[in-house]
């Protein structure tokens, strides 16, 4: 059957032509199941086939997503939806047959899609599909081209026409990719093996099956991944191969692991792999006492860790798609990466990159969250570290703050988002709401890195520097490389006097490109008395950011600090070697004691 040859095309097709009959049809699909182009290995031909039999059969209103679980996947009849398996494969089901007609079944006479929004299938003649936008453009070009002559009238109302079909042509792709089940296909798929039992007992099953619980509730919390659900988990045996996930579902990482109980103690082994070469990307032992803690808390605990670990935005599976991006990315979530990228090394350069790549993705995505959740924040940076500023549009914080309600509107659940509307209400001068809006999402997400340095950061300008730095020593004692927050939790130490702790953390920071690091690092070294470090950190700074020390009151009021450390920070900037027009009238709104007087006027 591979080397015969699906039924001829018409010489001369019309519209009028009759659609493809059923045996055209099984023809075309039998031809597409045998092409080399199409891949042998994953459920994609099992999936094409399903979905069009049913349609053959007159079901083509029943294919649903359930049924194409029950049929196709074979899960049970308790699936949940929540388990983005059919999502996922539809999505490369879609590309596949693009990229087969693309090459071996361009000259194929029906074509056989799935188109977007559902699972059931479209029969059209090969001629008859819809022409690219460009093709359509093209053809109407000359169109207005020949009209012309006939008077200017005409060639307006095709001009119309044209402006018309190019905004669809323009917006179509973006509704056709905006839902959520859209993004599903990009950023990093994970599935969680069962962890094997390694124990005996029935206090050994009960913790193993909980811990995959768990696992599966912390981790999609983290909504820069994609989490196969508990079905697709449940389906599995614990000692599945990775490559034979990567060949089923697709999936890029496979967690697994095992637990062993003896006695008190348990000990749990987690291992991260990569489904494309089997290689164990991250392990982890985890051995605790029964006797020191709950059962579930311990387990509870235990999944926390793990999900942190290989999940955060600074984690395992991130740091292995920078190295080695998925092969089907198609740039939305190349975008969230570099997005990363910028956050560690805050560099105008990084930044200008960052903002034009998000404002891509969320014009050809509008409704992809964390995209407008990380562009909000991209939007601030513009006016609290001058980066890039655009004076052709709307102030820095008006944009911040809508593209972070509008990420929170889509989807209320996403961590980056809360962050977003958190940090941009902060500067904003709307404290208390920004503060609540950081608990809210801390409480929802302890294990975000990124929210808990940032929810850390706010809470120490704010003031509260002792619970600051213990929020930004939790953030870093799960993810150590994080930089920017070692700058912030510096600045804690210098406010809360403690000299050392501020030198270790300021060296360990590392942002040699972002100015504010350099006003920080001045200061901190002010006070531990190493002043030709202080000199020339406060020279580099200066140098990056001449516009600063002139309105130092301003900018230290703009980022919410308490007027006493207001007053603290100008007089060790002077300390070294840097002088402000306002720092007499600032240095005077406290006195070093704290007790406040009267400013002359």
């Amino acid at each position: 059957m591979q080397n015969q040859s699906p039924p001829a095309r018409d010489a001369a097709p019309g519209l009028s032509r009759a659609p493809p009959n059923q045996d055209e049809i099984r023809a075309q699909l039998e031809h597409i199941l045998c092409s080399h182009e199409f891949p042998k290995v994953g459920r994609s031909a099992a999936f094409l086939a399903y979905v069009t039999k049913e349609a053959l059969a007159g079901r083509a209103e029943r294919i649903k997503g359930y049924s194409i679980a029950i049929e196709v996947f074979k899960r049970r009849e308790g699936f949940r939806q929540d388990d983005p398996v059919v999502r996922i494969e539809a999505g490369r089901l879609r590309r596949t047959l693009e990229r087969y007609y693309l090459v071996a079944g361009q000259n194929d006479p029906i074509r056989i899609d799935i188109p977007k929004g559902g699972y059931a299938p479209s029969f059209v003649w090969n001629e008859e599909a819809p022409a690219s936008s460009d093709d359509r453009l093209a053809t109407l070009r000359q169109r207005f081209q020949k009209l012309m002559p006939f008077g200017l009238g005409a060639g307006i109302m095709l001009g119309v026409v044209i402006v018309a079909l190019a905004v669809s042509a323009y917006l179509l792709p973006i509704r056709l990719g905006s839902t959520s089940q859209g993004f599903i296909e990009e950023g990093p798929t994970l599935v969680v093996a069962p962890f094997a039992n390694l124990g005996d007992g029935p206090q050994a099953a009960l913790y193993t099956a909980g811990l995959t619980e768990e696992l599966l509730t912390a981790l999609p919390r983290f909504k820069e991944i994609r989490v196969f659900g508990r079905e697709t988990s449940k389906s599995l045996p614990s000692g599945v191969e990775a490559s034979q996930l990567r060949g089923e579902l697709g999936a890029r990482f496979l967690l697994t692991g095992g637990v062993r109980v003896s006695g008190d103690r348990i000990r749990v082994t987690a291992r991260l792999l990569d489904t494309d070469n089997d290689e164990i990307l991250w392990s982890q032992t985890y051995d605790d006492d029964v006797k020191s803690g709950d059962l579930f808390n311990i387990q509870s605990d235990v999944a926390n860790k793990v999900a942190s670990a290989v999940a955060q935005p600074y984690g395992i599976m991130a740091q292995a798609d920078v190295s080695n991006p998925p092969p089907d990315d198609l740039g939305a979530y190349a975008c969230t990466l570099s997005f990363y990228g910028y956050r560690a090394e805050l560099s105008a350069t990084r930044h200008l990159d960052v903002r034009q790549c998000l404002e891509s993705a969320v014009a050809r995505y509008p409704s992809f969250a964390t995209a407008w959740a990380m562009l909000s924040i991209i939007y601030l940076d513009e006016d609290r570290f001058r980066f890039n500023p655009n004076t052709n549009v709307s102030p820095p914080i008006d944009r911040s703050l809508r593209a972070a309600r509008r990420a929170v509107q889509l989807d209320p659940d996403n961590t980056r988002a809360h962050q977003a509307l958190m940090t941009a209400l902060f500067f904003n001068q709307e404290v208390s709401k920004a503060l609540h809006v950081g608990e809210q999402a801390l409480a929802t997400n302890p294990n975000d890195t990124e929210l808990l340095g940032e929810f850390g950061t706010r809470v120490a300008m704010s003031g509260d520097w002792k619970r600051g730095a213990e929020l930004l020593d939790r953030a870093l004692a799960l993810n150590p490389g994080g930089g920017y927050y070692h700058g912030t939790r510096a600045l804690a130490a210098y406010m809360l006097h403690d000299d050392e702790t501020a030198v270790i953390e300021i060296k360990q920071a590392n942002l040699q490109r972002f100015p504010l690091f350099h006003a920080v690092a001045a200061v901190i070294y002010v006070n531990a008395g190493m002043m030709d470090d202080a000199r020339r950190e406060a020279s580099s700074f200066n140098a990056m950011r001449p516009d600063f020390i002139p309105n130092v009151v301003a900018e230290l009021k703009a980022r919410n600090f308490r007027p006493a450390d207001r007053a603290r920070l100008i007089a060790d900037i002077r300390k070294a070697g840097l002088a402000a027009s306002d720092e007499v009238e600032a240095s005077m709104l406290w006195r070093p004691e704290g007790s406040p007087v009267l400013v002359p006027r």
